[in-house]
């Protein structure tokens, strides 16, 4: 999946919005080492910044070389190119040097694209036992104000044909993705969530108009659409969503809706 990403990969930098510091606090206070963190389908590296603050190393791995060209430099953090027909064997020995050997794997709206059920059998052979995590996580929507959210419910319908199968998991918010891991409890209660109940979490952000557009410009669905001839964004809609933002140069407080399952190795008895 990683063709889908590499040609808004200047705009994927600049549009998505940052996670909330207290997630990777909260997910750090769940696994019993801070080692080594596995950031995977990091893109430019904006969930990797956020574990680094909580990890001695971390490994931020992309399918994409656009993407990891743009990644955010960190002393902490090593930015690795692994292209699907990378051995599993490889990426072992790549992330983790051997097995049993990372404390955290996060995967940030990623990980509906993969093929899952060799991503977790990787992932049972690096993470930690006992003591290890991992979370998964995404956003689906976002929440503006009552004007501004049917104008862009009736933009989004248009865009339903061009997504890729995979983003159902998205559309539904992550409640039939597989996660074949023990749930992780929380004493917060602020990130837990078994396979099937995933935590409904926000995301606020200070967006501009122009901010917004871009995030919009850099859906993958967006992408596919003009390569077929379809442009989703012509000026009279983008223009009507103008108006029922409030005009070009108004910054709105919205929140991104998002949700995660976060668990462990299942261990026999």
């Amino acid at each position: 999946m990683a063709g889908l990403f590499d040609k808004q990969s200047d705009l994927y930098l600049d549009a998505r919005p940052t996670y909330p510091p207290e997630w990777y606090s909260d997910l750090a206070s769940h696994s019993l080492r801070h080692s080594l963190a596995w950031d995977v389908g990091t893109g430019n590296g904006q969930a990797a910044i956020g574990v680094a603050e909580h990890y001695d190393q971390v490994i931020g791995t992309d399918a994409s070389e656009p993407q990891l060209r743009r990644a955010i430099p960190h002393p902490k953090i090593r930015y690795l190119h692994t292209p699907p027909s990378l051995p599993d064997d490889d990426l072992v020995s790549l992330v983790g040097g051997e097995e049993n050997s990372v404390d955290l794997v996060t995967v940030a709206q990623a990980v509906h694209w993969f093929d899952l059920p060799r991503f977790y059998a990787v992932v049972g052979r690096l993470l930690r036992k006992p003591g290890g995590v991992i979370a998964v996580w995404c956003y689906n929507d976002i929440v503006v104000c009552p004007e501004f959210d049917g104008v862009f419910k009736k933009f989004h319908d248009t865009t339903l044909p061009f997504w890729h199968p995979s983003i159902r998991h998205v559309f539904d918010g992550y409640r039939n993705l597989p996660f074949p891991f023990d749930p992780v409890g929380s004493g917060s209660g602020s990130v837990s969530g078994g396979e099937g109940r995933p935590v409904e979490l926000e995301i606020p952000k200070e967006l501009s108009f122009e901010g917004m557009v871009r995030m919009v410009q850099s859906w993958s669905a967006v992408i596919t659409a003009r390569d077929k001839g379809v442009e989703l964004l012509p000026e009279n809609v983008v223009k009507e969503m103008e108006v029922a933002w409030g005009g070009a140069g108004l910054v709105r407080p919205i929140v991104y809706k998002a949700f995660m399952l976060i668990g462990k190795i299942k261990l026999s008895n």
